[in-house]
């Protein structure tokens, strides 16, 4: 999945009420990568939603640019705490391998960063499973290549960490550029959903579908 910040794609469904298909819930977000500004995404959530500052702070905590996966082990490690009022519905992690490719670069330590990755996406799930949380992250992707040179059609990039973070992911969205103004999310794995593909764009009030627009 190609590095965004998706923090205001389901910030809607999460804090609206339950009559109208939301979870009535908070939102915990967590910002890994530095020329990510959070801010900007909530002014964007304000407007669209027309909701003030005080609201929006209030349903929402954010814990910006982290640097190193121990910042980001210990801040999932003290979840706990406010997971356990049952009021957050909804973990967002911004750009997760951020952090691992930054501490762990190079061939020879892959080994040990995938086995901190396995540790960190095991934690993760069992706080979702224990505190009946949806998580939502964001990755980055790199070249690959070899799929170019084996198939054609291959797109030639892949999601960075491996089998590790596809096999801890549920359902797994690519998104990419489109024509225009155009973006494409694409379903790429999923237990419930089949592989297929839709357009939107993205507009100062959230996405939106581009024959709308």
């Amino acid at each position: 999945m190609p590095k965004v910040d998706t923090s205001g794609f389901d910030n809607s469904d999460t804090n609206d009420q339950q009559d109208v298909g939301g979870a009535e819930g908070k939102i915990l977000k967590g910002h890994f990568d530095q020329k990510v500004h959070p801010e900007e995404a909530q002014e964007n959530i304000l407007y669209a939603r027309a909701l003030n500052s005080e609201v929006l702070q209030a349903r929402c905590i954010t814990a910006k640019k982290l640097t190193a996966t121990q910042h980001q082990l210990e801040l999932l490690n003290a979840l706990a705490q406010p997971f356990a009022s049952n009021q957050y519905r909804l973990l967002i992690i911004d750009s997760i391998m951020n952090c691992f490719r930054v501490d762990y670069s190079g061939r020879g330590e892959l080994s040990e960063r995938q086995q901190k990755l396995n540790q960190f996406l095991s934690r993760l799930n069992h706080i979702a499973e224990e505190f009946n949380v949806c998580v939502l992250m964001t990755n980055q992707v790199q070249s690959d290549p070899g799929a170019s040179a084996l198939f054609a059609a291959a797109d030639g990039r892949k999601a960075v960490g491996g089998h590790v973070l596809a096999h801890a992911s549920a359902t797994r969205v690519f998104l990419r550029k489109g024509r225009g103004e155009e973006r494409v999310a694409k379903i790429q794995d999923s237990p419930d959903c089949p592989e297929r593909e839709a357009t939107y764009v993205i507009t100062t009030g959230g996405i939106a579908d581009p024959e709308k627009v």
